[in-house]
């Protein structure tokens, strides 16, 4: 049988599995093992073995289960809550400034955790009950929790990164530092967008009136602030050293769960029940992604064995004769379609294997060390929007679960269209101007 044939009945196969409702990373695996038994024999359980222990070595897999356990301890002892409280004082007094605080809520909650997931239910079970109780327009909250909460998968620590940086053998510290100025930029988009649409409407996102701001003392305005601002001295106590070289990646999440879980035994809230809810819930976030990755290894490995990768490259280079921005647009929409459908892992893992390679091949006039690290931060944002793309978005079924009865699935659909649309105008952004991924990665290590 021809390996484009061989390849295309792995691929349908991993697709009918998966409507089945099976968990990716045993689809993965199962067609992985079949085929490679099917195609070398016994000998072919050594590529899974070398996967196992190509995974096993790879250190900054250690700051996966830090990052997640941080996070999770900042959602159970209310951190995160004190800071949006910050958030409703200083911003409420400006229209759609509360939705502003969301926005910047969600940045910070990325920065600790990394999980789309984390952002959803914090804002969900704290910013959405107070965006309603204040009048706001309830297909503005909806839609600025989803694309805030997306925001997780792209500012660092990215699980999801994470994830891409072992499939594509490219350096995780360098798709961090990546990810920071795209996120920053869509999240400035974001709020540009609500200053704007509360300016001509002001009934979407009403401020504080001078009644409400009267009843709150300067001093505890600033007992808030003092508060809201621990998350951020949690995140450079973490991040500064990194980015000065004084510690490793790993090291320094270390750091960031050490300063984390002492400011919260020093609110008193680090108790017992925490440790172990933050455990627990780590432990199955790790081992989620960890049996992914090594099932991702393997699939990859029988690509490789096969030669699809030349084949698909022939295709649509020589055969087809497209260039290369021309299958980098293709690639994107793909994932844009399977959004749809499948979640950003599974996008990952089914199509990695195919897309990294050719995309270290094609003449896109960036060097070759640099393009495997902005490719990832292209399928980030590509992923950012398949999670809010009907009719299977992951983030739309996230906010029916957490929202009230109110608030109709037809409302969350039709809540996300505006940030989609700006979603897509950063993508385009970052397609045509590399550097706004490629120069914090270059700027630090220059050094």
């Amino acid at each position: 049988m021809p390996q484009e044939m061989i390849a295309l009945l792995m691929f349908s196969t991993m697709l009918l599995m998966m409507i089945t409702g099976q968990r990716v990373f045993g689809v993965i695996g199962f067609v992985a093992v079949v085929a490679s038994l099917s195609l070398w024999g016994t000998g072919s359980h050594t590529m899974g073995f070398s996967a196992a222990m190509k995974l096993m070595k790879w250190y900054p897999m250690l700051t996966l289960p830090m990052f997640v356990f941080m996070g999770y301890v900042m959602s159970e002892t209310r951190l995160a809550e004190d800071l949006y409280k910050m958030f409703h004082v200083w911003f409420g007094p400006v229209p759609g400034g509360l939705a502003i605080g969301t926005i910047l809520l969600m940045v910070l909650i990325s920065a600790m955790n990394g999980l789309s997931v984390a952002g959803m239910a914090i804002g969900s079970t704290i910013a959405l009950p107070e965006l309603l109780r204040r009048g706001y327009d309830k297909k503005m909250v909806t839609g600025v929790i989803q694309a805030g909460s997306s925001l997780g998968i792209l500012i660092p620590p990215s699980v999801v990164l994470v994830l891409y940086s072992m499939i594509a053998r490219a350096p995780v510290s360098e798709l961090w530092l990546a990810g920071i100025v795209p996120g920053l930029l869509m999240a400035a988009l974001f709020i540009l967008y609500i200053v704007i649409r509360c300016r001509i409407t002001p009934t979407l996102g009403p401020a504080l009136t001078a009644e409400e701001r009267a009843t709150i003392p300067p001093g505890e305005k600033w007992r808030l602030l003092g508060a809201g601002i621990l998350p951020l001295a949690i995140f450079a106590s973490m991040m500064v050293p990194f980015v000065y070289g004084y510690t490793s990646l790993v090291e320094a999440s270390v750091i960031g769960v050490a300063a984390t879980v002492l400011a919260a035994a020093i609110k008193r809230r680090f108790t017992r029940a925490v440790f172990e809810v933050a455990t627990r819930d780590t432990l199955a976030i790790s081992c989620m992604f960890m049996w992914i990755i090594l099932a991702a290894l393997s699939f990859g490995a029988v690509f490789d064995g096969l030669g699809a990768v030349k084949a698909i490259e022939g295709l649509f280079v020589q055969d087809m004769g497209l260039s290369p921005w021309t299958i980098l647009i293709l690639m994107q929409l793909s994932f844009l379609i399977m959004g749809m459908f499948l979640d950003d892992t599974a996008m990952l893992v089914i199509v990695a294997p195919l897309y990294v390679p050719l995309v270290a091949t094609l003449d896109l006039g960036i060097p070759q060390g640099q393009v495997l690290v902005w490719y990832g931060v292209l399928y980030t944002i590509t992923c950012q929007i398949a999670y809010l793309t009907p009719p299977f978005g992951y983030n739309l079924f996230l906010m029916r679960a957490f929202a009230p009865r109110e608030i109709t699935m037809g409302d969350i659909y039709s809540s996300v269209t505006p940030f989609v649309l700006i979603m897509a105008v950063a993508l385009v952004l970052v397609m045509v101007f590399p550097q706004l991924a490629l120069w914090l990665p270059g700027a630090i290590y220059s050094k």
